[in-house]
């Protein structure tokens, strides 16, 4: 087999890659009927000196590979027909922008591999950079509060080598009364926590949170139940509020009392209440000055988050008042991050990780005779047509929703 590690041809262009250069040597080494080869890139994170170094050939035209790997989305005129590709392709969810890419892989006979889906028997993926979302959102929300009142002063994240580098800069974090308050459980959440315990954050339980004081900086994690109640009065079940996410209402508003920044991490179904309306940040008492806004769901359950910002330009103010944007650090404006790239800010770390799990969970079946669905269920199309499992996308693709 070969497989080809193709350039990112998204703009902007994104550094990571699915494989870097160490990852390729290893399967080279284990698996002797693999052959691979590197598109060369001038904006990777990893060089092409770096593949050259582990011995990986460097090679313009991939048109004899197997199977091609990326990370976003491939342009539609570099899409060669009749292969595997494995990249993260933003149609499963009807994304309108990304109609006619899906379009013209169904044309060219792809079979469009989607890390997203990559799960285990479980459900669980397996593949994933939320963890490296959870490390750089909060390091941003970090570094937007020490800039918007002058107490302490960190480097862009991008502009950190790596995460030793980022975690040695959280250093910099002045000691003080701040309280911060995530949202959510999982790999995003627990990076966050990660940037915040070296910026010498305390955890505190979300009680304690609302009720005591500390000297210094603390910040509580809300689980769904943490969050949100169900509004017949009954007991929270969690597979409940998946299954009926319109059964509850939110029980947010306490913490943007007390909360000086507010870093959600929280994965939000339409169907679920919102954590706060506009109204609510009218409020003279609403104390958050800076929301992190990691999940950044547009227009949806945090009002501030009006749009995306970007690694280079990656805060905007929201005017309560005028429920608009504008100057990001006025007074009376609420400090938005809301960047919806974050692990590109520290690609050689993402990368890394991502590749260790896919050469752990995904590439033995790819490669091997090990039985396993864990590739055909993420494939959304194969043979010039939806699978299965995607076959709820049908009136999408064909432009009738």
């Amino acid at each position: 087999m070969k497989i080809g590690i193709v350039r990112e041809t998204k703009t902007p262009p994104d550094s990571r890659v699915p494989l870097i250069p160490k990852h390729c040597r290893q399967l080279l080494d284990e698996y002797k009927n693999l052959e691979i080869f590197v598109q060369p890139s001038d904006f990777r994170a990893y060089t092409n000196e770096e593949y050259a170094k582990e011995g990986i050939v460097l090679k313009e035209d991939l048109s004899d590979c197997d199977v091609l790997m990326g990370v976003k989305e491939v342009k539609k005129s570099e899409l060669l027909p009749k292969k595997t590709y494995f990249f993260f392709s933003h149609t499963a969810k009807k994304q309108p922008y990304n109609r006619e890419l899906l379009q013209t892989i169904v044309e060219k006979n792809i079979q469009m591999v989607d890390y997203e889906y990559l799960k285990s028997d479980n459900g669980v993926r397996v593949v994933a950079f939320g963890r490296w979302a959870g490390v750089v959102g909060a390091y941003n929300g970090l570094r937007e509060y020490g800039k918007r009142f002058k107490i302490f002063e960190l480097k862009p994240a991008w502009q950190c080598h790596d995460s030793r580098e980022l975690f040695l800069e959280l250093k910099k974090v002045v000691p003080g009364n701040y309280k911060l308050v995530i949202t959510g459980g999982g790999r995003v959440a627990k990076g966050a926590e990660e940037s915040l315990l070296a910026a010498g954050f305390l955890k505190v339980n979300p009680t304690d949170f609302l009720n005591k004081k500390f000297n210094g900086p603390i910040f509580t994690q809300l689980e769904p139940w943490d969050y949100v109640k169900r509004l017949d009065g009954q007991n929270f079940e969690l597979q409940h509020f998946f299954n009926f996410p319109e059964a509850y209402q939110t029980i947010f508003k306490p913490y943007t009392k007390v909360a000086d920044i507010y870093v959600p991490c929280h994965f939000w179904d339409p169907r679920s209440p919102v954590f706060m309306t506009k109204k609510d940040l009218k409020e003279k008492d609403f104390n958050i000055k800076v929301i992190a806004d990691i999940s950044c769901d547009i227009n949806g359950p945090v009002p501030s988050t009006i749009r995306a910002s970007s690694i280079a330009q990656p805060v905007y103010g929201y005017n309560p008042v005028s429920e608009s944007e504008s100057d990001p650090y006025a007074d009376e404006n609420i400090t938005v991050m809301a960047v919806d790239n974050l692990p590109g800010e520290l690609p050689r770390d993402a990368s890394e990780d991502f590749g260790n799990n896919l050469i752990k969970e995904v590439i033995p079946f790819l490669l091997t005779s090990r039985e396993s669905r864990i590739i055909e269920k993420a494939s959304i199309t194969k043979n010039g047509a939806l699978t299965r499992e995607f076959s709820y996308l049908n009136n999408y693709l064909i432009g009738l929703e």
